[in-house]
């Protein structure tokens, strides 16, 4: 069965390791990416080039992004009803607690810190993979569930 992941990060090498990291743990992971939070809102939207998007079973979020930050994102999916029970593994390279605090206070059902080593790096992709993508239960929600407008 499929995992419908949203990466929402700005970082494209970020981005670009992740998609390869992910796809050497588990083959069934779909990795769909934004490269900030507009972008991520009109993808849960299914708003413009999204409209044929599929609803994630987990968003993995950056927090320091430009357009639209992180924690506006966070504030808005978990503020959102329809949206609300998708989790959000925020993974970012802010070690703030003012950060830390605030996205657990926003909801975050996880809070992970990018390490700068490459082999420090993959080994959080596999555990993060191991947990979030194996072990993780999803609540499935069917399109016709949601109200797209």
């Amino acid at each position: 069965m499929p995992i419908d992941v949203l990466l929402v990060e700005d970082n494209e090498g970020d981005a670009r390791l992740m998609r390869e990291f992910l796809f050497e743990n588990n083959k069934n992971v779909r990795l769909h990416v934004v490269g900030n939070g507009l972008e991520a809102m009109a993808f849960l939207r299914y708003q413009g080039p999204y409209q044929d998007a599929p609803r994630p079973d987990a968003i993995l979020l950056d927090l320091l992004m430009p357009l639209m930050d992180g924690l506006e994102v966070l504030a808005q999916v978990k503020g959102d009803p329809w949206l609300s029970t998708i989790p959000i593994i925020v993974l970012t390279t802010s070690k703030s607690e003012m950060h830390i605090a605030q996205s657990y206070k926003l909801m975050a059902n996880c809070y992970l810190t990018k390490p700068q080593d490459l082999d420090e790096f993959k080994k959080l992709v596999t555990i993060l993979n191991e947990f979030w993508l194996t072990k993780v239960k999803f609540h499935a929600v069917s399109r016709k569930q949601i109200d797209v407008n």
